[in-house]
């Protein structure tokens, strides 16, 4: 947990309005994110937009936020995809811009089974000296890794020292914790099922919430992690449907389209990503209002 932190956000990739990375807002948004409670970030993860970063932009938002926050947080890069090979390489020279971890998802599109699934972990924590955090996400990568799959590789593989759960399936999630070596860590991966995760024992969040409620979802995780649950869930029901209204027309559209609302970044894209609806920007920014009222 002093590795990684217990509040990390994945962090959006900010653009210009030509579609272009703005690196400097990038920067100035971890700045501020840690000034406000978090404890590091994913860069290029799902909500950074990586499917759509080439790979020169990725290795420089790498560089560019982990010069940003120094030693004050915790950058993690996402460098996991459907291919092994390039997922060594990019994770090989994302190293060499000083991050702090990997983030590899489960590849997505070819359905590798539980043995190729084993074997493409295995082969991109060999080659890395930094650890390494697996994503699991089912929803978006239409292949599941089994707790006895993740498992092996917890006890098989020193570096892998984390999985990133987002299945949403809390039996699978307890037989990970429930299995796992004492100091591997098993993180939420969906803002809505922080407590739950928490109270069977994870240790913390990587939160998308956090990129515009960063105290807030501090003193969530802190007050679950203290086993205080009546405070968590006070906290956690104020932002039920805020957390709703992140993805009802996708991820990191419904995130953006809030720090716009707020005047912390631009709502900008890039396709196949569109902003969203009038009527969803309508209710976003009706749940601001309701949540600075209460």
């Amino acid at each position: 947990m002093k590795i990684l932190g217990r509040l990390i956000t994945a962090l959006i990739t900010p653009f210009e309005e030509n579609g272009k990375v703005d690196y400097e807002k990038a920067g100035k948004l971890a700045s501020a994110l840690l000034d406000s409670g978090s404890d590091g970030f994913v860069v290029s993860g799902t909500t950074g937009e990586g499917s759509t970063l080439n790979q020169g932009e990725k290795l420089q938002l790498f560089q560019e936020i982990k010069s940003a926050v120094g030693d004050k947080g915790t950058v993690i890069a996402a460098t996991g995809n459907y291919n092994t090979a390039e997922s060594v390489e990019l994770s090989r020279k994302a190293v060499k811009t000083g991050v702090d971890g990997l983030l590899l998802v489960v590849p997505y599109y070819n359905k590798p089974t539980q043995r190729g699934l084993f074997q493409h972990f295995k082969e991109i924590a060999t080659c890395s000296p930094i650890p390494v955090i697996i994503y699991n996400v089912p929803g978006r990568a239409s292949c599941n890794i089994s707790a006895e799959t993740c498992l092996e590789l917890a006890h098989g593989c020193e570096n892998i020292v984390a999985v990133k759960e987002a299945s949403g399936d809390l039996s699978q999630i307890m037989k990970i914790i429930k299995g796992k070596p004492e100091n591997f860590l098993v993180i939420s991966g969906d803002d809505m099922l922080t407590i739950p995760v928490i109270a069977a024992g994870g240790s913390g969040v990587i939160s998308v919430l956090a990129n515009a409620y960063p105290a807030q979802c501090t003193e969530l995780v802190s007050q679950s992690l203290k086993s205080n649950f009546k405070s968590a869930r006070e906290l956690q029901f104020r932002f039920l449907e805020m957390i709703e209204l992140l993805f009802i027309e996708g991820n990191p559209s419904g995130v953006k389209e809030m720090l716009s609302i707020m005047n912390i970044c631009h709502n900008y894209v890039r396709l196949p990503l569109v902003p969203v609806s009038r009527t969803v920007h309508t209710r976003i920014q009706k749940a601001i209002e309701e949540i600075n009222k209460s």
